[in-house]
């Protein structure tokens, strides 16, 4: 079928995009580019398919992912994202807000509750979702909160977690712990027993170290690789560290997870140290291992149960309004935020 408002005799209070105005302010980048590129505009609010729900947006977060789309790196990533220019011209994944308008397979959401996970450019005032990456947002979190634990919150979880298999007892290094990922999976590592070890820069020690991490690491001075410690798992987040370097910090049968494609050249970025990584594990005693996009709205309610628990919380270093998005990204990839970024989305 088509889009919502298209099918014929279906109810129009569950199917139509009933948004109550004809345009939308949003924030568009029609090309690659920094965030130069950025700038808020007014479009036409998105139609909805079967399996969609529009939401209003009440505040977005910002990641690196979101960074990927807006510069087309690495350029291997232009085969999904579009060759010449962006397919998706509005940035933004995570979410946070209220649901105005569901399709017509839709069952797990009505009008009218709050929400949060993953839509298709969530830097405007309304974005369409697939229903399976929505979850109903936590109870004990503000919308800003909310929008800013999805895709940092999940990649966490399945670094953890799933590709990390963490026990109680065991020793986590997190490399890049005081960024958005950084910031859950040191919370996470510690809510299941592990002991835990940060690296970050001096100016965030404290951050990491209100996280609950047991040791931290400042890598201006110290060396995590330097033999006085190893660890069951590590977890490289947005790290450039060499595969034999990263694997001296290992025990013999520990576990390595590379999260992110930060680093390398320009054709393939970091993905080419995890291509590297997968090669190379067959044939050592170490697991070797990475990431793939895994977006779900049950790993969200796993999330939500830890939120809800007091077992995890997100940590907002700035919160930007939608207009100044761009300055928001320009925080992000001059490396000073200390956790997560907030965008607002004013109505």
């Amino acid at each position: 079928m088509g889009p919502a408002g298209q099918h014929g005799g279906m109810d129009q209070d569950r199917s139509a995009p009933a948004t109550g105005q004809a345009t939308m302010r949003a924030i568009v980048g029609r090309t690659y580019g920094s965030a130069d590129v950025l700038h808020l505009t007014q479009l036409a609010p998105p139609q909805i398919a079967d399996n969609d729900v529009l939401v209003k947006v009440h505040a977005a977060g910002l990641d690196r992912g979101t960074w990927h789309l807006m510069t087309g790196l690495p350029y291997l990533g232009r085969l999904a994202l579009g060759l010449r220019a962006p397919k998706q011209p509005v940035p933004g994944l995570d979410l946070a807000g209220t649901v105005v308008a569901v399709g017509a397979a839709v069952t797990r959401f009505e009008v009218g509750d709050a929400v949060f996970g993953i839509g298709r450019g969530s830097f405007a005032q309304y974005t369409a979702a697939r229903e399976d990456k929505l979850a109903r947002k936590p109870a004990n979190l503000t919308f800003e909160q909310a929008a800013v634990v999805p895709v940092s919150g999940l990649t966490a979880l399945h670094g953890v977690c799933d590709a990390g298999r963490v026990a109680a007892g065991q020793r986590v290094l997190v490399i890049g712990a005081s960024g958005g990922v950084g910031t859950y999976a040191v919370q996470l590592a510690k809510a299941f027993g592990a002991d835990v070890t940060g690296v970050c820069s001096t100016a965030k020690v404290d951050l990491v170290r209100s996280l609950g991490a047991d040791h931290v690491l400042d890598y201006t001075k110290d060396d995590f690789a330097d033999g006085a410690q190893r660890y069951d798992l590590v977890l490289d987040i947005g790290g450039r560290s060499r595969l034999a370097r990263l694997r001296r910090a290992l025990v013999s049968q520990g576990t390595l997870v590379i999260v992110g494609g930060e680093g390398g050249g320009r054709l393939t970025g970091g993905f080419g140290r995890q291509l590297r990584a997968l090669a190379l594990s067959p044939f050592v005693s170490q697991r070797l291992t990475m990431l793939l996009p895994k977006e779900h709205y049950a790993d969200l309610e796993r999330l939500s149960d830890l939120i809800e628990a007091g077992t995890l919380a997100p940590r907002i270093d700035r919160t930007y309004p939608l207009a100044e998005a761009p300055d928001a990204m320009r925080h992000l990839v001059a490396g000073q935020a200390r956790g997560k970024i907030s965008i607002t989305i004013d109505a």
